[in-house]
């Protein structure tokens, strides 16, 4: 006789080492052209303690199908403490062909499908192959992992979505329905509007309105500059620095007390009146197009000192092209002549005296659809200040050439000490 403790000890291990009882179920299946069905059958469960008490925890088996042939042995969860379901998914060439539900009772014979399926009341939506019985099982989206986190993170349709029309995402994150007609432009922001902008348009010299008297320091544009910075202003032909020479203030310019017009000063301004309608150009900073030190002429009939080929498609409607030159006249014996031709519009064409030993001056053109607007100035040693501004129609979509051109007579001649073109956005 073994000893009580010895006893205990096998009874124990006996226990421990019992497995749970299983239920075989076995059947050939079919599909419902009367071939067999050759896949894999995933069976998957929620944890349960099964009525011998053994503890199953929640997984899933895989269970191969080769020419119908099914057989698979599960624990009763029928018997379970409470009952406990098997979820079935059938696959087959490559892809879920239906799911179902399976509760296992507590059978020493073999089962079929049909004795273990749950019907449901769904019409036959989910007949298992090979038996006539039918039912379909529902899977909630808190069954499926990671579905409602999914769902949650996509966009929703908002109060304002409809069809047809383009999709935006509001300050909430949903998805609304942009608003307007069918020629409107969608903006980034989510607005809508007309589509295109007008053509920004320029002021080219105007004359401030104030007392040129010495102690006046303000003076008014005819409009307001936009932007602020396209403001060029000019006293005596001398570019003023904002800041430093001058404030402005909307249209009131304030200048500071070191430079105040005096009595015969002249003021110019150029400027851009409308910087928030937008430009064609393809570059935003500015360009030097051209610039040299150009050449020299002793003829009296006007050649060429320097010039500047503006290849086609550079200039836009918006740009704005500054021109710069300076001459330097060898000789006392005559006069000169110089011109700055823009294509074949003479801009600026100037006689200068026999004293005259430098010239300077610039011109200003404001691109438009069509050609042109000029404001040119020019002075020299002895040569008054003048300005002047107009129009040019030379088309300049193909290409433009800015032309220098000097003369000189007595034996004396003209040089171009420096030029420079600067396209500006």
């Amino acid at each position: 006789m073994l000893p009580r403790s010895l006893l205990a000890t096998v009874l124990l291990a006996s226990a421990v080492s019992a497995e749970p009882a299983l239920t075989t179920i076995q059947d050939v299946l079919y599909k419902a052209d009367g071939t067999r069905f050759n896949g894999t059958l995933t069976i998957s469960w929620h944890s349960f303690q099964s009525a011998d008490s053994s503890a199953v925890v929640m997984q899933s088996t895989t269970v191969r199908v080769l020419d119908g042939n099914l057989r698979v042995q599960l624990v009763p969860g029928a018997a379970a403490t409470p009952p406990s379901t098997y979820s079935v998914v059938y696959n087959s060439d490559g892809r879920v062909q239906f799911r179902e539900t399976w509760s296992v009772p507590v059978s020493q014979q073999p089962l079929r499908v049909s004795q273990v399926r749950v019907a449901t009341s769904s019409a036959g939506s989910s007949t298992a192959a090979g038996d006539t019985s039918s039912g379909t099982t529902s899977v909630t989206e808190s069954d499926v992992t990671g579905l409602l986190a999914d769902l949650g993170s996509r966009p929703v349709k908002g109060p304002g979505y409809a069809p047809a029309g383009a999709a935006i995402v509001d300050s909430s994150g949903l998805l609304e329905t942009a608003a307007g007609v069918p020629t409107d432009c969608l903006h980034v922001d989510g607005s809508s509007g007309p589509c295109g902008a007008q053509a920004p348009s320029f002021t080219d010299a105007d004359i401030p309105a104030g007392v040129v008297d010495g102690s006046n320091a303000t003076f008014t544009l005819s409009a307001t500059p936009a932007p602020t910075a396209s403001l060029s202003l000019y006293r005596n032909g001398l570019l003023q620095k904002a800041g430093q020479d001058y404030t402005l203030t909307g249209q009131s310019l304030q200048f500071a007390a070191g430079a105040v017009p005096q009595p015969g000063d002249t003021l110019l301004a150029s400027y851009r009146l409308d910087g928030s309608a937008g430009t064609t150009s393809s570059y935003p900073v500015a360009q030097v197009l051209c610039s040299g030190n150009g050449t020299s002429v002793s003829s009296s009939a006007l050649a060429s000192v320097g010039a500047c080929t503006i290849p086609g498609g550079i200039l836009q409607a918006g740009d704005r092209v500054e021109i710069h030159f300076d001459l330097s006249h060898q000789g006392t014996a005559a006069g000169f002549t110089f011109e700055v031709d823009w294509g074949a519009t003479a801009i600026v064409h100037r006689t200068g005296a026999a004293s005259d030993a430098q010239i300077a001056g610039r011109a200003d053109a404001a691109i438009l659809s069509s050609g042109a607007q000029l404001d040119v100035q020019s002075w020299g040693t002895v040569l008054g200040f003048a300005t002047g501004v107009g129009n040019a129609t030379d088309a300049y979509a193909n290409g433009l050439t800015i032309n220098f051109q000097a003369s000189a007579s007595g034996g004396d001649s003209v040089a171009m000490s420096e030029f420079s073109v600067v396209r500006l956005p």
